[in-house]
């Protein structure tokens, strides 16, 4: 898209939450969750690690885990994720359905044995790389809501001009792409074989992008249409930085105790690019045509694309998770996670957000999380399961907001090689207002992700 480019002074800035496009509270809610992302096993077992360790992606929940690795190992895992969204609209229901394949995660972790005699008996480095949260997304919502917003043609000459009052349906196609990845740099060591700490540093890349069309049919009653088109996009890119640190204990040979602590994630210079902003009083690219003129009225046919360019701070809420883990001998293990995590923690900063963070006190809330997992093992084969739960961050949310979900999965020792797969479905709802600041319903999603992931781990 060609763009005429307004540099927004800070002191100046027009905030843009009040159009279709998700908002800046949105926005940053958005960017402060995280898919639980990691290898096969992992993720069979609906990540349910903090007193475990022993795989790479224990270093996204409590680097002490490095340290229960006996030998350095490689991990690489793909995803393959179809998603569905119900979308439903004034009664109107509309069915969306894609496929989306990424590499989700791949690491290394390096084990430096210190000595049996040694208090400190092995230092173990790791180094990861995954998919914190997939915004790649899709849903189109139809319907009716009575209600006409579009009324007037730019170019009626008629006195007084024709209102195409008259809602007949409008439609909303909305477009999500990009990720926030991170990269693990984690440290851990094992006091005496019973105390276990680590800890690490994590660098994160936002890339996010939305391209939004509504579509308004409305009528003045006698016949004559209106059709109105307004299209949004924003692209949104930023680097952020957190740490990470944890211990387990092994209170007995068959109980392990652990704790660990995420700090906030700093993003310290959010871009966002936006075609937001008053073009011929409307707040995008909008396109008018109907049936009595065969004029169309288009703001961008002269060629002129406005948009702004905006750089913002975030801070996202810091995550606090306690787990157990009881084990079987070589038979077997079940594990628990509790995660803590409190969104009214997330703060806007670098121009006036005063009203959105009063957003985050008033209306978000501190969540609750649980995650359990098992496995068996049969020789040199292994089968898991595993339950996630987690809360909606709406302090009004419905049952349905929560995330819920399963897992489960399996895999083969070869000896040096293994192959692990896991499944896994997730489900909530969630609103979607495209009409803010007009007395609309917002359409109602419900949401269910089924994700195959495969994983390969060579001993090095």
């Amino acid at each position: 898209m060609k763009k005429f480019i307004t540099i927004v002074a800070l002191f100046a800035v027009t905030l843009t939450s009040h159009s279709q496009s998700l908002g800046y509270q949105d926005l940053a809610l958005l960017f402060s969750q995280d898919d639980a992302n990691g290898t096969a096993r992992f993720t069979s077992m609906s990540g349910a690690f903090g007193a475990l360790g022993g795989d790479i992606s224990v270093i996204n929940i409590n680097p002490a885990g490095l340290s229960i690795f006996n030998t350095s190992a490689f991990a690489g895992s793909i995803n393959s994720r179809k998603t569905g969204i119900i979308s439903n609209y004034y009664g109107t229901n509309t069915n969306n359905q894609d496929q989306f394949l990424n590499l989700s995660q791949a690491g290394a972790v390096f084990v430096f044995n210190l000595g049996n005699a040694a208090d400190w008996s092995k230092f173990v480095v790791g180094i990861n790389y995954r998919i914190t949260k997939d915004f790649t997304n899709r849903f189109n919502a139809r319907g009716n809501s009575g209600l006409a917003t579009f009324r007037d043609f730019p170019f009626d000459e008629n006195e007084p001009m024709i209102e195409y009052n008259v809602a007949e349906e409008q439609r909303f196609f909305n477009n999500y792409t990009g990720e926030i990845s991170e990269v693990n740099i984690a440290f851990s060591s094992v006091h005496k074989e019973k105390l276990h700490v680590g800890a690490s540093l994590n660098f994160y890349d936002l890339n996010f992008s939305q391209r939004s069309t509504l579509v308004e049919f409305n009528s003045d009653g006698n016949a004559r249409t209106l059709d109105a088109n307004l299209y949004q996009e924003n692209y949104t890119t930023g680097s952020g930085v957190s740490l990470n640190a944890g211990f387990i204990y092994k209170a007995h040979k068959k109980v392990r105790l652990g704790l660990s602590y995420q700090t906030p994630t700093l993003f310290t210079e959010v871009l966002e690019e936006s075609n937001v902003i008053d073009n011929e009083g409307f707040m995008g690219d909008t396109e008018i045509k109907v049936s009595n003129s065969n004029q169309i009225y288009d703001n961008t046919s002269g060629g002129f694309f406005p948009s702004q360019r905006f750089i913002y701070r975030l801070k996202t809420p810091s995550k606090l998770t306690a787990s157990a883990a009881f084990i079987f001998g070589k038979k077997g293990l079940l594990s628990i996670d509790y995660v803590n995590k409190n969104y009214q923690n997330i703060k806007l900063s670098n121009a006036d957000f005063s009203n959105e963070n009063q957003f985050f006190q008033n209306e978000l809330r501190n969540t609750h999380a649980v995650n359990v997992g098992s496995e068996w093992r049969f020789t040199n084969y292994s089968i898991r399961g595993g339950y996630r739960f987690e809360q909606s961050p709406d302090s009004l949310a419905l049952t349905s907001d929560n995330l819920e979900g399963y897992s489960f999965g399996g895999g083969y020792n070869f000896g040096n090689l293994k192959l692990d797969f896991a499944f896994s479905d997730t489900n909530r709802t969630a609103p979607y207002n495209f009409y803010p600041g007009f007395d609309v319903n917002s359409a109602n999603l419900a949401i269910d992700n089924k994700t195959f992931t495969a994983t390969v781990s060579i001993n090095l």
